[in-house]
């Protein structure tokens, strides 16, 4: 492997076509440029320069050389400026978070990256587990989770509180348990839980979602509401999902009596030593979940 100090002198040398001036751009002696050049041609076996008395050309291989190892150099400088680069809004950050949040983070995202065009945003939508292993693996700088890892590895800070909420068609103005029974409920993957936590805050007659009617399930965010809307059943989402839903007219999103929220947690590798486009992306997300 050539020596990367011994190409840049030989490199400068041409470029500057004298070893006293090479010397004094590289801070060497005119001796070490010599030697350095000698090593070079001892290294490929093949003379480099054709001497002529304080003057030199470049023989066949010299010309190869430069040629390549110009390209070399400037590669090497590129990398070098690519690993040290650090500047808040250059880069790509790679996050996830559950659906609901990202329903209302992520277009806020593209707008924070539309402002530094060099900034890149690579956002998934994926549950809680999932992210999390994706956060141990270093898959992804950053992670909302609606639960508190206990994975020693990472580190969770509570950010925000998301509201849970009982949606039914816009036909609906009031809920009370009878009510509930009659319209039957639409699942999703995370429906059993929310309803729990919600419903038996505020339903004394509340044990377990087997009590209705199974009406339906999707588990697609954006879609979950699609049926609820048309009136074959109610569902409870966070509030995010629920505002993000496109026919607003045709839902009616009911806040019950006992308020109960989803806490929002931002999480990242123990090990991980977070990057400044990763650290001002992380800001703009407390800043506007909060």
């Amino acid at each position: 492997m050539i020596n990367p100090v011994w190409l840049k002198t030989f490199c400068t040398l041409v470029e500057v076509g004298h070893f006293t001036q090479t010397a004094e751009k590289l801070f060497m002696t005119q001796s070490g440029v010599s030697q350095h050049i000698k090593k070079l041609e001892h290294q490929l076996e093949q003379a480099l320069l054709q001497r002529s008395g304080k003057s030199f050309s470049l023989t066949d291989a010299g010309e190869k050389l430069y040629v390549k190892g110009q390209a070399l150099l400037k590669a090497a400088d590129e990398l070098e400026g690519l690993i040290k680069q650090d500047e808040p809004n250059v880069g790509l950050v790679k996050l996830a978070s559950p659906g609901s949040v990202g329903l209302k983070l992520y277009p806020h995202l593209l707008t924070v990256q539309q402002n530094h065009p060099k900034l890149i945003v690579d956002y998934r939508f994926a549950p809680n587990k999932n992210i999390e292993q994706d956060l141990i693996d270093r898959n992804i700088d950053l992670g909302l989770s609606t639960e508190l890892s206990q994975t020693a590895s990472l580190i969770s800070q509570k950010i925000a509180a998301e509201p849970l909420v009982l949606v039914t068609s816009h036909q609906i103005e009031v809920v009370n348990w009878s009510t509930l029974l009659a319209l039957g409920f639409i699942s999703h993957p995370d429906a059993a839980h929310h309803a729990r936590l919600l419903l038996s805050e505020n339903f004394t007659q509340f044990e377990h979602i087997d009590q209705f009617i199974y009406k339906g399930f999707s588990n697609q965010i954006s879609l979950i509401l699609e049926p609820v809307s048309k009136g074959l059943g109610f569902t409870v989402l966070p509030l995010y999902a629920a505002k993000a839903f496109r026919h607003q007219n045709c839902i009616k999103i009911h806040l019950l009596e006992q308020t109960v929220s989803e806490s929002l947690y931002l999480c990242f590798n123990r090990r991980s030593t977070l990057a400044s486009r990763v650290k001002f992306v992380q800001s703009e997300i407390i800043d506007y979940l909060n």
